[in-house]
C-alpha cells in the first residue's frame, strides 16, 4: 500500500504546485492590470472625436482601459496627420533637409512652420508610443491571467489523473490479491 501512496505523492505535489502558480499568476496579472487602470485614469485623458462626422465609438470617453487607450491613440494619429497634411515625422524632416540644402534664407519661414509641424507630429508619436504600450501592457496581462487559470486546470487535471491511477492500482491489487480461505 505504501507503494501505491508514494507514486502519486510527486504527482500531487506538482498539481499542487501548479495550482497555486495559477493563482498566483491570476492575482498578479489582476493587480498590473488595475495598476494600468489607475495610472491612465490618473492622467484624465479623454478620447478625442476622430472627426466631428465619425467621432468613434469611444470619444468623449474617458482614457481607463486597452480600447479607449487604443482609440486615443488612433485619433491622436488622424489630428497629427491633419495638422501635417498627411506627412509624417520622417516624412517633414525630409523636407526640411531639401529645403535647407536648396536655400537656407529664402525658405526660412517655411522652415520654421515645418519645424512646428514636426515638433507636433513628433509629440504625436510620443503619446501613441505611450498608449500603445499600456495597450500591449493590458494584453500582457490578460496572457497572464489566462495562463494563470490554464495552470490551474491542468493542476487540477493532473490530480484528478493521480486520484484515479490510485485507485485503479488499489483496485488492481486487491483483484490480483488471493482470496481469504
Amino acid at each position: 500500500m505504501s507503494s501505491i501512496t508514494t507514486s502519486r505523492k510527486p504527482v500531487a505535489i506538482v498539481a499542487i504546485l501548479s495550482m497555486v502558480a495559477g493563482l498566483v499568476l491570476i492575482i498578479a496579472g489582476g493587480v498590473v492590470w488595475g495598476m494600468i487602470t489607475s495610472q491612465l485614469k490618473d492622467e484624465e485623458i479623454t478620447v478625442s472625436a476622430v472627426t466631428d462626422e465619425e467621432p468613434g465609438a469611444l470619444a468623449g470617453k474617458d482614457v481607463a482601459g486597452p480600447f479607449t487607450a487604443f482609440a486615443q491613440a488612433n485619433a491622436i494619429n488622424h489630428h497629427a496627420l491633419a495638422g501635417s497634411d498627411g506627412k509624417t515625422y520622417a516624412e517633414i524632416g525630409a523636407e526640411v533637409a531639401g529645403l535647407k540644402a536648396a536655400d537656407a534664407e529664402g525658405n526660412a519661414d517655411q522652415i520654421a512652420a515645418l519645424g512646428e509641424q514636426r515638433t507636433t507630429v513628433m509629440n504625436a508619436s510620443f503619446l501613441r508610443a505611450s498608449l500603445f504600450t499600456s495597450v500591449v501592457a493590458y494584453g500582457v496581462s490578460a496572457l497572464v491571467m489566462g495562463l494563470g487559470v490554464m495552470f490551474i486546470l491542468l493542476g487540477w487535471s493532473q490530480w484528478l489523473l493521480a486520484a484515479a491511477r490510485t485507485e485503479q492500482v488499489a483496485a488492481t491489487t486487491h483483484e490480483s490479491a488471493p482470496a481469504a480461505v
